[in-house]
């Protein structure tokens, strides 16, 4: 049976898919993974003639074991306090110098998103100690969240970190669907190439929006003036050795990740590391076991750290993508937006839908499970449309609009906002501007990813 050309599996994957989104907007306590693979057993059942046991075989195994095995790994180098001790550090090379101190914040977010802990822990790490600094500078905590959180999200899709690794998921998946792309570029090279696309997009919002709103008034009324650094990060205790064979194990998966990539290096390793060392989650559930074993960190509560709620709803959600797949929807949903974009306009309508669905729901948990897989198609139905900066607008519409107060990054800010500020004003701010980089960030990606062709 079919209507308007597409068959009723495809239009009831679909339907499943929009209930799935929807839930998760009016309401983030729910936890939609679980409930996308519900709905992906009951439309493979009914509609599709699929027993349960296949559609729970297309849950991404490889895809969660990545997940777990550096959340876990940065989870104990975090609550062993190397991170902690880290930022402190970073935060008093400012030398007190108040005109440095929001540069040195920013480069300070994305080095720590960068290496490992991702956007999410980065800003739980930063949130309470940044927004403290803005109290006692006299900043406001509108344009410090803008700092922090901007910085995260656009340093998030570090191959290293979990947004990355869910993108480096979804995108290694096209690799049948469009071996032209993966002719031209290892999977490597396109990860590092959607970093970079975000740093660069995300921060011309970003900086921008940090000196129009405030931050350069502060920066203009603090000119030349110092301030005791001991009074705003006070010096931390020196690095144990559980800390420092803490560094020396992410400095060991920054190393085996990247410099086999590079041109002529692997034959340099021998062939049994380079099988264990395969990706980055591989590395770091080795590393992770001789923390564990040296005692380096609290192995319990690095698992309670562990974002468990977004890495199974990731999971989930690529269940139902991949039934959607199966039955025809995601063909379905391809052609509608194909309908009306060109190669350059695509940027714009896919940095635009995403980012209105991300105002309310979760980037890295929905929204990239549900869009990237529709790259493939795209790129047929739009010739001459570029799949690296289809895949960077996705990313970056979904992740610009996360200072809103409705995401996580943006509550945790106000939550640790000092208690002079109005937090109701802080969140009517900050809702105002998330909403409003819906439009900004499709802007940008039509600009950078459809006219410049980043």
């Amino acid at each position: 049976m079919e209507f308007l050309g597409v068959s009723l599996a495809a239009w009831m994957s679909i339907l499943a898919l929009a209930i799935v989104i929807i839930i998760s907007c009016v309401n983030e306590e729910l936890h939609v993974g679980n409930l996308a693979i519900a709905f992906g057993i009951v439309v493979g059942a009914i509609f599709m003639n699929m027993p349960a046991s296949k559609v729970v075989m297309t849950y991404p195994l490889s895809l969660f074991m990545i997940l777990v095995g550096v959340t876990f790994m940065f989870g104990m180098a975090q609550v062993n306090g190397t991170l902690g001790k880290f930022t402190s550090y970073s935060i008093r090379l400012c030398g007190g110098n108040m005109m440095l101190l929001p540069l040195i914040i920013y480069l300070l977010t994305i080095l720590i998103t960068t290496i490992g802990p991702g956007n999410i822990a980065g800003v739980a790490l930063l949130a309470p100690i940044t927004m403290a600094i803005a109290g006692q500078v006299g900043m406001s905590a509108f344009c410090m969240t803008l700092i922090v959180v901007g910085a995260a999200n656009s340093a998030c899709f570090s191959p290293f970190a979990p947004t990355g690794i869910i993108s480096h998921g979804l995108v290694e998946k096209m690799g049948p669907q469009i071996p032209d792309l993966f002719a031209k570029y290892t999977i490597n090279e396109i990860d590092w190439k959607v970093y970079f696309n975000s740093i660069v997009a995300q921060g011309i919002a970003v900086i921008p929006g940090f000196l129009i709103f405030g931050g350069w008034k502060w920066m203009m009324q603090h000119k030349g003036k110092t301030v005791d650094i001991n009074t705003i990060a006070p010096k931390p205790e020196p690095f144990t050795k559980e800390q420092w064979f803490t560094v020396t194990c992410i400095f060991v998966l920054i190393f085996l990740v990247v410099v086999p990539a590079l041109p002529g290096m692997k034959p340099l390793f021998p062939k049994w590391l380079l099988l264990m060392s395969s990706n980055v989650g591989t590395i770091a559930f080795v590393l992770a076991g001789f923390m564990m074993l040296f005692g380096a960190a609290d192995s319990k509560a690095a698992i309670k750290s562990m974002p468990w709620f977004v890495i199974l709803m990731v999971c989930g959600v690529t269940v139902l993508i991949e039934i959607m797949e199966r039955s025809g929807g995601l063909k379905a949903m391809t052609q509608a937006i194909a309908a009306f974009s060109g190669p350059t306009t695509v940027h714009f309508w896919l940095g635009l839908v995403t980012g209105v669905i991300s105002a309310y729901s979760s980037s890295s948990g929905v929204v990239m499970p549900a869009f990237l897989p529709l790259v493939p198609g795209l790129m047929k139905l739009v010739p001459g449309a570029d799949a690296v900066g289809m895949i960077s607008s996705i990313n970056v519409g979904a992740h610009l609009v996360d200072a809103s107060p409705l995401s996580t990054l943006g509550a945790l800010c106000i939550a640790c906002a000092a208690e002079h500020e109005n937090k109701q004003k802080l969140f009517r701010d900050l809702l105002i501007w998330g909403l409003s980089m819906s439009i900004v960030g499709a802007i940008i990606c039509w600009l950078f990813f459809g006219i410049l062709g980043l």
